[in-house]
């Protein structure tokens, strides 16, 4: 039987904790803490970890920085969640900068509560796992020096295990910058699947454009990873509802550079690293990170430029909460053919929308 997720409430208000105490376990069924007290909410956390703590800032026993700071040290990935009295936007965006995942004010909407709330649970869990592969790599690999010093005596007769342990420190480099690259979408629950769905645009557009088997593989490994350069991104602006100012807009423009710069040195990648590095460039040399234009942007990395488009225009943001619509989002792409989009990629994509977006 899988155990119920966590929660942490951390709230002062008697009446508010009677509610949430029947919603949460009734409805939700999670496994509820209640502390009434910001520093007994940090005193519980150090004793027991929790999926998801949900906070009601109106606490008088420490202050909004020094609760959510204490709360990350005790665990870096924990998820906040603010329960505010009422919709703040100066309070809202100083808790987002301090590490705040997302919100819920007065008048308390539990839907979205009971949302959030699962999508926490499910966000902590895979930086979890995450933390867990990378030590795991980092074991394998103390694992592996101790074996090279024996493979040296014997290099003929171990050249098959040198093979064996090659390909299994690819797959588990490869497994561990997926799942980080997942966990970069899960940041904001508005992208979440969003690598996976792009990836399957672009693998359709691929084949319908008759691409080796090997090149449509390729794009799909790079679909998955085309996003990992946003670790370097603050929170605050991947969920800013508002539209960014310059500076903001420069930190967006360069994670495809610090993308390619994280695979770098998993050579066994190069091909899937330069379609991560030209992903945003745009057909008319528009584009960044060094404005290439037309057949010196790699076949590759257009089709994926083109799916990642279409997909995020098709998704809910956060400064965009209904998503455009099918015909609305087609129109778009037809208008930025020979522009922002190349023709030849555009004309296999109407080809495919209809399987791969019903509608």
């Amino acid at each position: 039987m899988v155990d119920a997720a966590k929660v942490l409430l951390i709230c002062d208000d008697n009446s508010v904790i009677s509610a949430l105490r029947q919603y949460l376990t009734d409805r939700g069924g999670f496994s509820l803490s209640v502390e009434r007290s910001g520093n007994g909410g940090i005193s519980v956390l150090q004793e027991n970890t929790h999926d998801v703590i949900l906070v009601r800032f109106s606490l008088f026993d420490i202050g909004n920085k020094e609760l959510i700071s204490g709360l990350k040290k005790v665990d870096p990935d924990c998820i906040i969640i603010a329960y505010l009295e009422e919709y703040d936007p100066q309070l809202l965006k100083e808790l987002v900068g301090f590490g705040v995942y997302d919100f819920v004010a007065e008048p308390l909407n539990l839907e979205k509560l009971l949302f959030l709330i699962k999508k926490g649970t499910q966000l902590h869990s895979l930086l979890f796992a995450n933390h867990k592969l990378i030590q795991g790599l980092k074991e394998h690999n103390v694992t592996l020096e101790k074996q090279n010093i024996l493979l040296a005596k014997r290099i003929e007769e171990s050249t098959k295990n040198l093979t064996r342990l090659y390909e299994d420190l690819h797959s588990t480099y490869l497994r561990t910058i997926k799942a980080l690259a997942q966990a970069i979408d899960a940041r904001d629950h508005y992208t979440h699947s969003h690598s996976e769905n792009v990836a399957r645009y672009a693998e359709a557009i691929a084949r319908e454009m008759g691409l080796p088997v090997k090149e449509a593989e390729t794009i799909r490994e790079a679909c998955e990873l085309h996003d990992l350069g946003k670790i370097g991104i603050d929170d605050s602006i991947l969920s800013k509802p508002s539209t960014l100012n310059k500076e903001e807009w420069e930190q967006i423009k360069r994670h495809p550079v610090t993308g390619a710069q994280i695979l770098e040195p998993l050579t066994f990648l190069n091909d899937v690293i330069v379609l991560v590095r030209q992903h945003h460039e745009h057909y008319d040399g528009s584009g960044y990170p060094e404005g290439r234009k037309g057949e010196d942007i790699l076949l590759g990395a257009r089709i994926i430029h083109l799916s990642d488009a279409y997909e995020a225009m098709r998704s809910a943001r956060s400064y965009r909460k209904e998503p455009l619509s099918k015909e609305a989002a087609i129109a778009e792409i037809k208008k930025n053919s020979g522009r922002q989009f190349d023709p030849r990629v555009v004309a296999a994509f109407l080809k495919i929308v209809d399987v791969y977006d019903p509608g």
